[in-house]
């Protein structure tokens, strides 16, 4: 990628959300927005056409992470999801892997980490 890549966040907890777009901003990355909730995420993000979403699994409420994983995709094949959860049981896992995530980073997770996913 020649340009800087392109992030949005959607994570339901404000420290973690924080942390995630401080560690991308230090990789080079441009955040172009956060979101907390699942309630009209995909919309946003479908809008602001990121190259990566940093998106959490479990985001309260009825949709989750997933959900709006697969709501960008049926709409799009350009955005990257790489799944920040702490959700490591193998029915999340099985779930995740159902709409063909880009990376499944477990929390939680080192700059190292973040670092790979975003430069692939």
């Amino acid at each position: 990628m020649s340009r800087s890549p392109r992030v949005v966040i959607l994570e339901d907890d404000y420290l973690i959300a924080e942390d995630l777009r401080a560690l991308s901003e230090e990789f080079g990355a441009e955040v172009l927005d956060v979101f907390y909730k699942a309630q009209g995420a995909a919309e946003n993000i479908l809008q602001l056409n990121p190259d990566f979403v940093l998106m959490d699994v479990r985001l309260g409420g009825k949709r989750d992470g997933v959900d709006v994983a697969q709501a960008i995709h049926d709409r799009t094949e350009t955005i990257r999801v790489i799944f920040i959860t702490g959700s490591n049981e193998p029915p999340t896992i099985k779930r995740i892997n159902e709409d063909h995530p880009h990376r499944i980073l477990i929390k939680p997770i080192s700059p190292a980490q973040l670092q790979e996913a975003l430069q692939s």
